[in-house]
């Protein structure tokens, strides 16, 4: 079932003709902001927390952008493609929104990249999906994506796999749908050209039982396990590996190294310590930005079902929601002429995000931004994800140029990015 709140804020005073104070907002109509995540499905948590965030920062303004209220309506997907381009629509053609922010996953930000292709006067900005193609192939003029994707979360990992932890040779263990693709050609494209080897292990989303997979990786001379799983897969694959006696040091993907997962409780959270990572976030950052983002988010979820850190769905959500008020501010609330100057104003958005990163976009509309590298660690009596490694402004071809990081194809199951060193 779909899912739909206004929040709705005060405004300021305007003064009219006659002298006399009357509200702006009776003046000028709301901005309809649609919000489009997964509630339903394998990544129903993190969708959850990607509302607590978006929530959140929409009550720290008061609701309020430009001298205009906004009025955010929520709607739900469930990770599915098909899915989220009926809510998108119904966000669109019936909710009648200006601005979708969404949605979650792969897939989805495909079809929805696809679809905003389509609309005149409105505008989608991203969510949490980390799906390289959506903007690096084929990218929308309506589309926007302050938040890195899922090649660029890999950055600096390969190298640290092979040159620091001196394996030689990894398993891959990851879904088979868009987002795991970026994962592990971001993670092969170094590996492999510094000379490590990969044996890739693939399973459709939602799959429960990976007993046969790990067997097979236990028994295998792999020196490490790169996980590139996330919601329930993930939590059942790591589970039943804790349960298998595995013993493989393990590297994760970026959306396994977080609170979704460490919140959890479970066997899983026996084998997650010291398992490295990267992404665009981590529990720890020593970053005065980030830090006062945590503690609000503490004070406002923490006992209304928050974690003890945002996820990382809640901070790319809120990366992107930065994107949209920093231009709604740039053009004092005004969409007119089909959003134009309003666009502009996204393309040129300089902002900060919730972890004291620098953020804008290139020429795709895609984010420039910093990626941590990560080690799971016990701290203060509870798992905790620690930024030992800072990237900025990693780029979407990894600072390759981008025609000759086209020439090495889309990620795939087929294409996944390991290419050799060169002879």
């Amino acid at each position: 079932m779909s899912r739909r709140t206004a929040l709705l804020g005060g405004a300021g005073l305007a003064t009219a003709a006659g002298g006399l104070a009357t509200p702006a907002i009776a003046q000028r109509a709301p901005i309809r902001l649609g919000g489009l995540t997964t509630l339903e499905g394998p990544f129903a948590t993190g969708g959850q927390d990607a509302y607590r965030c978006v929530q959140m920062e929409l009550e720290r303004i008061n609701s309020t952008v430009g001298g205009r209220r906004i009025e955010f309506i929520r709607e739900s997907s469930n990770a599915q493609a098909d899915v989220a381009l009926a809510r998108a629509r119904k966000l669109i053609e019936q909710d009648n929104v200006d601005i979708i922010l969404g949605p979650l996953s792969g897939a989805e930000g495909i079809a929805l990249r696809d679809y905003s292709r389509t609309l005149t006067g409105r505008t989608i900005v991203n969510g949490s999906s980390g799906a390289a193609d959506t903007t690096l192939r084929n990218p929308s003029p309506n589309f926007f994506r302050f938040s890195t994707d899922g090649t660029q979360w890999m950055a600096g990992l390969g190298n640290h796999v092979f040159r620091n932890m001196n394996i030689r040779e990894v398993a891959v263990a990851a879904g088979d749908y868009a987002f795991p693709y970026a994962q592990v050609f971001g993670f092969n494209i170094e590996y492999c050209r510094a000379g490590g080897r990969v044996q890739h292990y693939w399973a459709p989303l939602g799959t429960t039982d990976f007993s046969a997979q790990i067997a097979q990786i236990n028994r295998s001379n792999a020196g490490a396990i790169v996980v590139v799983h996330g919601g329930t897969d993930g939590l059942a694959f790591m589970t039943q590996y804790a349960q298998s006696g595995g013993n493989k040091p393990l590297i994760a993907g970026s959306i396994m190294a977080d609170q979704t997962m460490l919140s959890a409780r479970g066997p899983h959270r026996r084998v997650m310590v010291g398992m490295i990572s990267a992404g665009p976030i981590a529990d720890v950052i020593d970053d005065p930005t980030w830090r006062e983002f945590v503690e609000r988010y503490r004070r406002r979820w923490l006992n209304e079902g928050g974690f003890q850190s945002p996820s990382i769905h809640g901070v790319n959500y809120t990366t992107n929601l930065y994107g949209i008020l920093h231009a709604l501010r740039e053009v004092d609330g005004d969409l007119s002429n089909n959003q134009q100057a309003f666009q502009r104003a996204l393309a040129n958005a300089r902002i900060t995000a919730p972890t004291g990163a620098a953020v804008r976009l290139d020429h795709n509309r895609q984010a420039i931004s910093d990626i941590f590298l990560n080690r799971i660690e016990e701290r203060d009596g509870r798992a905790q994800v620690v930024a030992f490694a800072r990237a900025q402004q990693i780029n979407q071809t990894l600072g390759t140029p981008e025609a000759q990081f086209l020439a090495l194809g889309a990620p795939s199951r087929d294409n996944p990015g390991c290419v050799p060193a060169a002879s």
